[in-house]
């Protein structure tokens, strides 16, 4: 058994910049342990541009914005160990990870950060009724073939779900010269950006059907030939009359992404409502010492956000390697109340909190002319307006510690439409 300060468990641009920042603070034995054959993970495959406008005030595509990280590991010298596959977490923190030229490894770590992003949601998930034909992916699979090994997947193409990679796929798709006939989404508004809805869909008159879903799959000899789609109810439920059929060879699903958490499925922790573990303001989970950032706590829509809670999770794991996380004093619950899907985080420590207490939530749905709260109690310590506000899009407030008073046993975060 081998011995380290701070373990982080994947390489992407999570698990780079809380090892960077940790490194700036002073920590220098760090170990990153990356599945893949290289940092940088999903960005890896995002070849369009639109990150980092607020890491580096420039428009970068992902393979630009994860290599500045990488480049940053490499000149620090921080260790990493690539195709490496976790295989376990003990409560202890000792971590069991495998690869071919090390065989199986195990590490007593002092602090942890699990930074293992998210999967996508797949065919069997959703249960699409019909045949089981080759030609249905997910918009990242399709992504993945397309961007590093450029395989086109399909010419005659249908997208179910209007998340921002299945929207990006649409116009990647076309560009490539495959005919995309159009986009399903279940909700009655769309899961995507606003920016993504007019450059990938209306850019490229791709028509966007709201409150359809895919109905039945049909496929001849193995092979995906039609996909039948329906208008739905408020409740779900397919409306008799609307079905529209189309041909197509190839069906992308995205349908929605769920954080890859299953490393702390036999551990005593809670999880919240985003799937991911339940956290304190210093991203620190229920096992004292063990940390979590990213889409593997909850799915974020920039990855310049993924990269600003790395930091918070590396500047807590920092704290607790000093012994400045004393797990003391008042504690609040964070809930999601009126309007809200969920609040991260879900735990404060107001002793061990910086002077900014900061809350990331995503509403339920959509409003137009709405005040967000942030009540301690019955007392309202922030008010904000928000002429419209979008599920797609995640909030983050900021509010001052001071304004809090430790005389009550629950914050929460909700929202109103004004009158």
């Amino acid at each position: 058994m081998i011995n380290k300060k701070l373990v982080i468990i994947g390489g992407g641009s999570a698990g780079m910049a809380s090892a960077l920042e940790a490194y700036k603070q002073g920590v220098t034995d760090i170990l990153i342990l990356e599945k893949n054959d290289y940092l940088g993970g999903i960005l890896n495959q995002c070849i369009h541009n639109g990150f980092g406008l607020h890491e580096f005030n420039e428009e970068l595509t992902g393979p630009e914005f994860m290599s500045r990280f990488s480049k940053a590991v490499n000149d620090n010298h921080i260790s990493y160990r690539l195709q490496s596959n976790v295989l376990g977490i003990s409560k202890d923190k000792v971590v069991t990870y495998s690869n071919s030229y090390e065989g199986l490894v195990e590490v007593k770590a002092e602090a942890i950060i699990l930074t293992t992003g998210c999967y996508e949601r797949n065919a069997g998930a959703i249960q699409i009724a019909g045949d089981r034909p080759s030609g249905v992916y997910t918009a990242g699979q399709a992504q993945l073939y397309l961007n590093c090994y450029g395989y086109l997947v399909g010419k005659k193409v249908f997208i179910l779900g209007s998340g921002d990679i299945g929207l990006i796929m649409a116009r990647r798709m076309t560009l490539e010269g495959a005919k995309v006939l159009g986009v399903a989404e279940l909700n009655p508004y769309s899961a995507g950006l606003n920016r993504n809805i007019v450059q990938c869909l209306q850019d490229f008159n791709i028509p966007l059907y709201l409150s359809h879903t895919v109905k039945e799959v049909k496929g001849k000899e193995g092979h995906l030939e039609k996909v039948v789609i329906a208008k739905v109810d408020e409740k779900f439920a397919f409306i008799p009359g609307t079905e529209v059929e189309f041909d197509v060879d190839t069906l992308l699903l995205s349908v929605g992404l769920i954080p890859n958490c299953d490393l702390l499925n036999n551990l005593p922790l809670s999880f919240s409502k985003t799937r991911g573990p339940v956290v304190s303001q210093d991203m620190e989970t229920e096992i004292e010492g063990l940390f979590s950032a990213g889409n593997v706590l909850h799915v974020h829509d920039l990855v310049d956000y993924v990269v600003e809670e790395a930091r918070e999770a590396a500047n807590g794991a920092v704290k607790y390697l000093n012994g400045k996380l004393s797990h003391k004093g008042h504690i609040y619950d964070v809930k999601p109340g009126n309007g809200i899907g969920y609040v991260v985080p879900q735990k404060i420590y107001l002793e061990d909190a910086n002077d900014k207490l900061v809350f990331k939530f995503r509403v339920a749905h959509p409003f137009k002319d709405i005040n967000i709260f942030i009540k301690e109690g019955d007392n309202v310590v922030k008010k904000l307006f928000k002429p419209a506000i979008i599920p797609s899009e995640m909030e983050i407030v900021r509010v001052d510690k001071a304004l809090f008073k430790g005389e009550a046993k629950e914050i929460s975060v909700y929202v109103e439409e004004r009158k």
